[in-house]
């Protein structure tokens, strides 16, 4: 009986699992921000065509938080939030791996909900295809 359940296969979560890589260089920072943006009241998202090599199921996308926004508490607490949204999009909204994204986060993303901060998320990387 503990062979049958070993051989029951759970589903397979790895279909949607996406490696999430950020830019390094400031020069390709610098060729993120040439490509297609768009911009809300949360952030400014930019998108390129992809200039590094990557693998497979490997999104490279990048958060930029300025110093101004506060302390790193609440850095690291947008990009959580953001890093999540993420994850979730990937799931759900077509990226284009083919592209390099940029975030640039604005202080009103402290102060707002994390409902409302995905669903502008979502529909700005719907328009930038």
């Amino acid at each position: 009986m503990l062979e049958e359940e070993q051989k029951v296969e759970k589903p397979s979560q790895h279909k949607f699992m996406v490696k999430l890589e950020s830019l390094k260089k400031s020069e390709h920072f610098r060729l993120g921000l040439k490509g297609k943006k768009t911009h809300t009241s949360f952030f400014s998202i930019y998108a390129s065509k992809n200039f590094l090599k990557i693998k497979n199921n490997s999104l490279i996308i990048s958060f930029v938080i300025k110093k101004k926004i506060g302390n790193a508490v609440k850095r690291n607490k947008i990009k959580r939030r953001l890093r999540n949204i993420v994850n979730e999009a990937v799931k759900k909204v077509t990226l284009k791996f083919s592209y390099s994204y940029l975030v640039i986060a604005k202080a009103t993303m402290l102060n707002n909900e994390y409902k409302n901060i995905k669903e502008t998320l979502f529909q700005d990387l719907e328009k930038i295809k």
